[in-house]
């Protein structure tokens, strides 16, 4: 069974869930929360073309696509951004003191 709109549907979810974030100032949640949604969309391409990539890095996902489909140079971009926040907006250890939600202002 085909899932592409339920991981696009749930992509859309997230952003709609991050908009929320960052107007309440949870920054460093939104930013994760950004990238959650970037990740469900590029895997939503990959299983409307059957070959749903694996992984949590932006730029793998989207390089794996451009097997079915041309990138923009915007999305890559994004995508190259977007990676940054996957780790050191959860985890303690990602600075040398403080927590991310004092990093991300």
């Amino acid at each position: 069974m085909q899932r592409t709109e339920d991981w696009l549907r749930e992509a859309e979810a997230e952003l709609r869930a991050a908009r929320d974030l960052l107007a309440s100032g949870h920054w460093a949640w939104c930013c994760f929360t950004c990238h959650q949604a970037a990740e469900k969309a590029l895997k939503a391409v990959g299983e409307h073309f059957r070959a749903r990539p694996i992984g949590h890095n932006l730029n793998l996902l989207s390089q794996h696509l451009e097997t079915f489909v041309a990138i923009p140079d915007d999305v890559r971009y994004a995508c190259g951004r977007l990676n940054r926040y996957d780790i050191p907006t959860r985890y303690p250890d990602a600075f040398d003191q403080g927590v991310p939600a004092e990093q991300f202002f």
